[in-house]
């Protein structure tokens, strides 16, 4: 089965008009749908419809990675 993600080096997440295919790259900052917070993936499995993320900016302890599934992140407003 296709997947609607399309991943392209060198853009930012952008909502596709004729599609609702998001363009998602590595260390982009995007926002979840169950959460208010902004996050920067850090991973991307297309084929499984995932991708890993950490809050954004890093906490001084660090940020834990976590996984999280594609329909569950939009992208996040003003952050180019």
């Amino acid at each position: 089965m296709p997947n609607d993600l399309s991943v392209l080096n060198g853009q930012r997440c952008t909502q596709s008009e004729s599609r609702s295919v998001m363009k998602l790259h590595q260390g982009d900052c995007i926002t979840l749908r169950t959460d208010a917070g902004l996050f920067q993936v850090i991973g991307i499995d297309g084929d499984h419809d995932r991708c890993w993320v950490r809050q954004w900016p890093l906490k001084p302890q660090g940020s834990p990675v976590f996984e999280v599934p594609l329909n569950q992140i939009t992208p996040a407003a003003g952050h180019d």
